[in-house]
């Protein structure tokens, strides 16, 4: 399994924030869960959504879009860019939430494995102090946490 993921940093008045997650696979096995199109919807987002890819291609230059769908009918979309993908190690993109658009942010995720466990670090770098207070304020940890959770359990049956 894996352990809980906390925000490692926010410092006040600083544009970024870090997460991070250590999980009991390889590294390989995590980075392919993270660049594999058909593992999104197992892992990305909240329970109580269904994630759609609508597109995704994992490399320098290539677009994603994740769109989450309630019960209800209602839907959440999410897309961004790739400006990094280095197999097995490091992942460099951008993330925008379509519902407020203009607030994009940096992201980059690290891959270090130790002794079969890898821990995924991720750091958001986002465009203002205001932006990266938004983004907790609207839950990021909770749902960052929820989707790591869920990830652990994939790389589980991915084994």
């Amino acid at each position: 399994m894996s352990n809980a993921t906390l925000i490692d940093s926010l410092v006040p008045g600083s544009q970024e924030i870090v997460l991070s997650r250590t999980f009991d696979a390889p590294k390989a096995l995590v980075f392919r869960a993270l660049t594999d199109p058909e593992s999104i919807p197992k892992w990305w987002g909240p329970r109580r959504y269904e994630t759609a890819v609508d597109v995704m291609e994992p490399r320098f230059g290539g677009r994603w879009r994740f769109v989450h769908h309630d019960a209800t009918g209602r839907f959440h979309a999410f897309h961004g860019v790739y400006h990094a993908v280095e197999a097995p190690d490091r992942i460099v993109y951008t993330f925008e939430y379509e519902g407020v658009p203009g607030h994009v942010l940096l992201a980059t995720q690290t891959l270090e494995e130790v002794d079969g466990r890898t821990t995924l670090t991720e750091t958001s770098v986002f465009q203002s102090v205001a932006d990266r207070d938004g983004m907790v304020a609207a839950g990021m940890e909770s749902g960052a946490t929820e989707s790591m959770d869920r990830l652990g359990e994939l790389l589980e049956t991915m084994r």
